[in-house]
């Protein structure tokens, strides 16, 4: 007999997710190799709730973000997490990037989105200090606090019995019979865990763990990249110059740098997209970029100034794609066509991870329950 029923890998937001929408009905553990839940993607990040109009529609990504805002509001709600419905605008800067937002336009209401076309006057009008030929209004996308979500999480699934085992790496992963043998080190020791399913929520790690159950990487599609992503703070005088989150048009590897209003009123501009090929957790803010970030800034905000900027924190992302790679889709899959069952992949999951947290528990609950 197993030791559980189900062993989530990761105690991020996605993990976590998962673990709450499993507990009610089976034994969940939950193996998270820092020492505590949500340190790093999940905390490392703008907190935005998308909207889901950039992705293309019936993607993973399109479906579970639109699905998840809706979720993710409804749990806000009713469990009292700190977020709000600010809104956001995406702006064209000049009449070349007008096509584009139509496009967006198409894409988003093909996607489910609420959105709206604004003239550029109506931009200024909501956010003076903007300029714009026109723009986006997308009403609910929105901000949260990253890490109450998790804690809330943390929560129900502790309340319907999961336990939280922090300082727990995993560096073994085997089916053996009819369930999954995992070797767990903590500290200077290494222990193990059975278990009749296991949920692969290892972020950044996740193509690792993939890896340590005998899944060829590449041939798969699975190996991740690193993409380290850095914000800058705007010193306090300034922090009330937009009051909505504010995008440019997107770019081929980010949505750009963009203006993040935070729920304490600080306003932040970020992230960039620097590659990491050493997957290397450098989390340095380098202050060499204050220039050219303050000159991405100036596009959006105009009377930002180099020295408003301060260096503030950054992230990593996994994401599927390498430099110069076309977006890829988020890795949602049940491997038993691989001669894994029970393992249930959750590769990539970088933008909007956070926002379709929520809708990927869902997705993983009825790959299980299928199988």
């Amino acid at each position: 007999m197993a030791d559980t029923g189900v062993a989530v890998i990761g105690a991020g937001v996605v993990g976590l997710a998962v673990a709450a929408r499993l507990a009610p009905s089976t034994e969940v553990v939950i193996l998270e190799r820092r020492a505590r839940h949500g340190q790093e993607t999940s905390s490392r990040n703008s907190e935005v709730i998308h909207g889901g109009m950039y992705y293309p529609t019936g993607s993973l990504k399109a479906r579970l973000c639109v699905d998840g805002n809706r979720r993710l509001y409804e749990l806000c709600a009713r469990h009292g997490v700190p977020h709000a419905r600010v809104g956001k605008i995406i702006t064209a800067m000049n009449a070349d990037e007008l096509p584009k937002l139509d496009e967006l336009l198409r894409l988003g209401h093909a996607n489910g989105v609420e959105m709206s076309r604004l003239t550029g006057e109506e931009t200024r009008a909501l956010e003076p200090h903007v300029p714009s030929v026109g723009a986006l209004l997308s009403p609910n996308t929105g901000i949260v606090s990253a890490h109450a979500l998790m804690d809330c999480l943390l929560h129900l699934a502790r309340e319907a019995g999961a336990l939280l085992q922090p300082r727990a790496e995993v560096v073994g992963l085997a089916r053996e019979g009819a369930q999954w043998s995992l070797t767990v080190r903590e500290g200077d020791e290494e222990g193990s865990l059975t278990a009749e399913r296991v949920v692969n929520a290892a972020g950044l790690e996740a193509d690792t763990i993939a890896g340590l159950a005998g899944i060829d990487l590449d041939a798969a599609g699975y190996r991740q990249h690193f993409w380290k992503g850095s914000y800058f703070s705007v010193r306090s005088s300034k922090a009330h110059i937009v009051s909505r989150l504010v995008y440019p048009v997107p770019g081929h590897v980010s949505l750009g740098v963009h203006a993040v209003v935070g729920l304490e009123g600080r306003l932040r501009f970020g992230p960039d997209a620097e590659y990491l090929p050493d997957r290397a957790l450098d989390y340095k803010v380098n202050e060499g970029k204050r220039a050219a970030f303050a000159a991405s800034v100036r596009r959006l905000v105009p009377e930002i100034e180099d020295d408003d900027l301060e260096p503030d924190m950054a992230g990593i992302r996994p994401k599927l794609q390498g430099p110069g790679q076309g977006v890829r889709d988020f890795v949602i899959a049940e491997e038993q066509s691989r001669g894994l069952p029970g393992l249930v992949s959750l590769i990539g999951i970088d933008s909007p991870g956070l926002t379709s947290a929520l809708s990927i528990a869902e997705e993983v609950a009825q790959l299980l329950d299928a199988k």
